[in-house]
C-alpha cells in the first residue's frame, strides 16, 4: 500500500474522487459521443453548487434578521453575505459566455439523452426564489399544476419549511417597519415630506406652466405612499407589496442615506436591488441561450421555453418596490431639512 503524500490531503479535503467522477455523458454511453455534452453537464453542476452556496449564505442572513431587534453589529455580516450572493449571481451571468460557445447543432445532437430533464426542475433555484420572497401565487403556471408537484419528497419538505417561515422579503419588511426615525417626537416624516412635495408641485404650476392634470397626477402618486386609504387601494391592487410603514422607511433611508446611521440600511436596500436586477439579467441571458439552441420550440421539461423564460423577467421579480421608490425621490434642493436633534441621533456620538 502506497504511503500518502501531502498532495493527497487536498484531493481528500475537496473530495475530488466523487466530484471529478460525477460527470457521465449519456451520448458516449449510447455509442454516439457528443463532445459538448461534457460542457453542458459541468456548466449546470457548477450552477447547482453556487445555488447551494447562496442558500448557505441566506441561512446566516435570515438567522441574524430573525429577531425583534436587529443589533447594529449584525449589519456588517449581513451586508457581507448579501454582497457575496450578489457576486455569485454576477458570476453566474458571466458564465453564460462559456455555454454560448456551444453550437446549436451540438445541443441537438445530445438533447434526446436529456429526456424530460430541464433546468426548470432545479429545486435549489426554486428554493432560492422562495427564500428570497417569490410567492407561490406569483409564479407563472406551466404544467397545469403546482411547480413542485413532481419533486422528490425531500425537496418538497424543504419548500414546505420555507413557506411556513418568513422569507427574506418579509423579514426586511418587518425590519424596515420598526425604523424609529420616521416618526420621532414632534417630527413626522410623512407630513414633512408631503409638505415639501406639494410646495414643489405648486411652484411648478406657477413657474413652469405645467398642465393642471399632470400636477394632480404627480400629487396622487405621492399620496399612494402617505395616505392610508390610497395606500390600501394600491396595495390591494398589487401595485405595492411592502407594508406602508416599510415603504415610508425605505423612502426615508433612500432620501437621507448620507446620515451615518442610515448608510448601512441603505447599502442593504441596494444589495437587494442588485440581486433582483442580476436575477432578471440571468433569466434574460438564459432565455436568449434557449432561443439560440432551440429557437421557439418547447423546453425539454415541457414548458414553452423561450416565451416562458421571457415572461418570468417581470413577473418573477421580488424587490421591485425598492426600484419604484426612485419615482418618489425629489431634488435635493427640495428635500426638507431634518430637525437638529434628530440629525444628532442619526450621527455617531461618543
Amino acid at each position: 500500500m502506497s504511503k500518502k503524500t501531502k498532495w493527497d490531503q487536498y484531493h481528500e479535503y475537496e473530495d475530488l474522487d466523487r466530484l471529478l467522477n460525477a460527470q457521465s455523458t449519456r451520448s458516449d454511453a449510447a455509442g454516439h459521443p457528443v463532445h459538448d455534452e461534457m460542457l453542458f453537464i459541468i456548466f449546470h453542476q457548477v450552477y447547482e453548487l453556487w445555488f447551494k452556496q447562496i442558500l448557505f449564505e441566506m441561512d446566516e442572513i435570515q438567522t441574524r434578521l430573525n429577531t425583534d431587534i436587529v443589533d447594529e453589529r449584525e449589519m456588517q455580516p449581513i451586508l457581507t453575505y448579501l454582497g457575496r450572493i450578489e457576486k455569485i449571481f454576477t458570476n453566474m451571468v458571466s458564465m453564460m459566455d462559456i455555454l454560448e460557445t456551444m453550437p446549436p447543432q451540438s445541443f441537438i445532437d445530445f438533447r434526446e439523452h436529456l429526456g424530460t430533464a430541464s433546468g426548470f426542475q432545479s429545486w435549489q433555484f426554486r428554493l432560492v426564489e422562495m427564500r428570497l420572497g417569490l410567492r407561490r401565487e406569483d409564479r407563472i403556471p406551466v404544467f397545469g399544476g403546482e411547480f413542485d408537484d413532481q419533486l422528490r419528497a425531500e425537496s418538497q419538505k424543504q419548500f414546505k419549511t420555507a413557506e411556513t417561515s418568513p422569507s427574506l422579503f418579509e423579514q426586511v419588511d418587518s425590519w424596515l417597519s420598526r425604523t424609529p426615525f420616521v416618526d420621532w417626537k414632534e417630527y413626522k416624516f410623512h407630513n414633512a415630506y408631503m409638505d415639501a412635495v406639494h410646495e414643489m408641485f405648486d411652484r411648478k404650476m406657477v413657474f413652469a406652466q405645467s398642465k393642471p392634470d399632470e400636477i394632480a397626477r404627480g400629487k396622487e402618486k405621492f399620496d399612494s405612499i402617505f395616505n392610508a386609504e390610497k395606500y390600501k387601494s394600491t396595495h390591494e391592487s398589487g401595485a405595492w407589496r411592502l407594508s406602508q410603514k416599510a415603504l415610508q422607511a425605505a423612502l426615508f433611508i433612500t432620501i437621507y442615506r448620507e446620515e451615518p446611521v442610515l448608510q448601512a440600511p441603505y447599502r442593504l436596500l441596494q444589495h437587494l436591488i442588485d440581486v433582483d436586477c442580476l436575477m432578471t439579467r440571468w433569466r434574460y441571458r438564459h432565455a436568449l441561450i434557449v432561443q439560440r439552441m432551440v429557437g421557439m420550440g418547447a423546453g425539454t421539461g415541457g414548458s414553452s421555453g423561450y416565451h416562458y423564460l421571457m415572461e418570468t423577467l417581470d413577473k418573477h421579480r421580488i424587490f421591485s418596490d425598492f426600484f419604484s421608490l426612485a419615482s418618489y425621490v425629489i431634488p435635493s434642493s427640495e428635500r426638507p431639512a431634518l430637525p437638529e436633534d434628530l440629525r444628532r441621533k442619526l450621527g455617531f456620538q461618543y
